[in-house]
């Protein structure tokens, strides 16, 4: 695990920092292909420098984000972004976490994907890309 992304997870307190540290196992475990790093203050996991998933604290908890979750159709991510292709999911324990969804979400990351990564030279517009 990235040292960085470590420091974050033990910054956190006890409960958080459970459910930070068992996201980043499965994360890691599943997104094998993926670079991760902190990324405006908390980690995130990108494939070939778009950025696909990440976690932060939150007041309503540990806050997992899919760029693309949107474009899922997957009914645990039940917080939709409203101007982009995001999803999240919130955790306030380990327990909440559900490793097949997470898997099954991780595994649409890989092959669908908004374009995040040139944003700011198309304008704002996101592009579907094609995997």
């Amino acid at each position: 695990m990235n040292s960085e992304i470590s420091k974050y997870n033990s910054s956190q307190a006890e409960s958080d920092r459970e459910i930070c540290e068992r996201l980043s196992e499965i994360l890691c475990e599943n997104l094998i292909d993926a670079e991760s790093k902190i990324w405006h203050s908390h980690p995130v996991w990108f494939l070939d420098g778009n950025p696909i998933t990440g976690y932060s604290k939150q007041k309503k908890g540990i806050r997992l984000m899919f760029w693309s979750g949107k474009s899922f159709n997957e009914e645990f991510l039940n917080v939709h972004g409203g101007k982009f292709q995001d999803a999240s999911v919130f955790y306030n324990s380990v327990s909440e976490i559900n490793e097949e969804d997470l898997k099954r979400a991780l595994k649409k990351s890989e092959t669908i994907q908004w374009d995040y990564k040139n944003i700011v030279k198309r304008k704002g517009e996101l592009i579907l890309i094609q995997k």
